[in-house]
């Protein structure tokens, strides 16, 4: 790479190579002006923390590499670059696509290709070369503000005085949301994508890792249930679970239905918090030979939470049953069992 003097641009001094400014020129076209100085300003922020780290520019690392890996890093999210890939491939394709039409090796396009498809990835890209590391490193501070302490004194102000962010985050996740919807291919159920648009979709329209493992056909299940009996799959089995567990006397099956912090309310008036407090009120539950039976009414999905109303019958030994309605907010874990968070069995009393 010959010397070339410094592009300046916005008041910053950018590399002023020729493959540097026609790439500057392309992100420019193509991406909306709240993208396109969100790419400007990860590049300013991924050098500023290069040099924190005791990387100098054209000595620690290629600048202009990781120039151009910055400054197309989101050129997928445009009209061009919208294919049926994730976004983060899209855009290192096309990248590479218009890298070789200008003449680069291809050995700097694979770098700049690693750099794009791998941006919203952790844990990779600081083990693909500087390069990649700083170019991730800046995205990832003007998007979540990580690594902000390492940016010198009075640096991100000025950035953003010259190029304003107008919400950034907020509308580069909408531009990504927009093309998920408009084409699920570009949201396979484990990618970036996928946790973005996963809010927008109906309950289970996306599924998650624990529903596609579930589904798999192997017959898996999780090395819990395998010690502790059945796992409630989905809300609507949590009762039937309940009143198993509650004839049956093994108080330690009830309360692994409540997460740590659950609340419990075993009587009108009276509320229990923690498993430690609500396997107290169930023990006696046990002992006094109350049983329940559920019969759900109604339940109302929202992403990982429910909120479920039943109808309880109350049996104890000596006295005429007793029927309520219930509410229960429940919550499905990372394993993808539903557990209760709030149940009261009496809830119009």
């Amino acid at each position: 790479m010959k010397f070339s003097p410094p592009l300046s641009y916005a008041g910053f001094e950018l590399p002023g190579t020729e493959i540097a400014v026609v790439a500057l020129r392309y992100a420019e076209e193509l991406n909306e002006p709240v993208v396109f100085r969100h790419s400007l300003r990860g590049y300013l922020f991924g050098r500023a923390i290069g040099e924190a780290q005791g990387l100098t520019a054209g000595v620690g690392y290629d600048d202009e590499l990781m120039f151009v890996a910055s400054v197309l890093h989101d050129i997928g999210v445009s009209d061009e670059g919208n294919g049926d890939q994730r976004f983060e491939v899209d855009g290192a394709d096309l990248a590479a696509r218009f890298l070789r039409e200008h003449g680069m090796p291809q050995d700097r396009i694979d770098l700049v290709w690693d750099a794009i498809a791998l941006h919203t990835t952790d844990g990779i890209g600081v083990r693909k070369g500087p390069e990649v590391m700083l170019c991730h490193a800046g995205i990832a501070a003007d998007i979540l503000g990580a690594g902000r302490e390492l940016l010198p004194e009075g640096l991100a102000e000025r950035v953003h005085e010259e190029l304003p962010r107008e919400d950034l985050a907020y509308a580069l996740t909408d531009a990504i949301v927009a093309q998920c919807l408009d084409n699920p291919r570009k949201a396979g159920p484990l990618t970036f994508p996928a946790r973005l648009v996963r809010r927008h979709l109906p309950q289970g329209a996306l599924p998650d890792w624990y529903e596609l493992i579930a589904h798999a056909g192997w017959g898996d299940r999780p090395v819990d249930d395998k010690d502790h009996g059945p796992a409630a799959n989905s809300p609507e089995e949590l009762g039937e679970l309940f009143s198993r567990h509650l004839a049956a006397g093994d108080l330690g099956r009830l309360t692994r239905l409540y997460e740590p912090g659950a609340v419990f309310v075993p009587r009108p008036g009276e509320v229990r918090t923690g498993t430690d407090a609500i396997g107290e009120s169930l023990r006696q539950y046990i002992e006094q030979g109350v049983r329940i039976t559920l019969r759900l009414r109604r339940v109302h999905h929202a992403g990982d939470l429910a909120l479920l109303s039943s109808v309880a019958t109350v049996s104890v030994p000596g006295a005429a049953p007793v029927t309520r309605s219930t509410a229960e907010v429940v919550r499905r874990q990372p394993d993808g069992r539903w557990l209760y968070v709030v149940d009261d069995p009496s809830f119009d009393a």
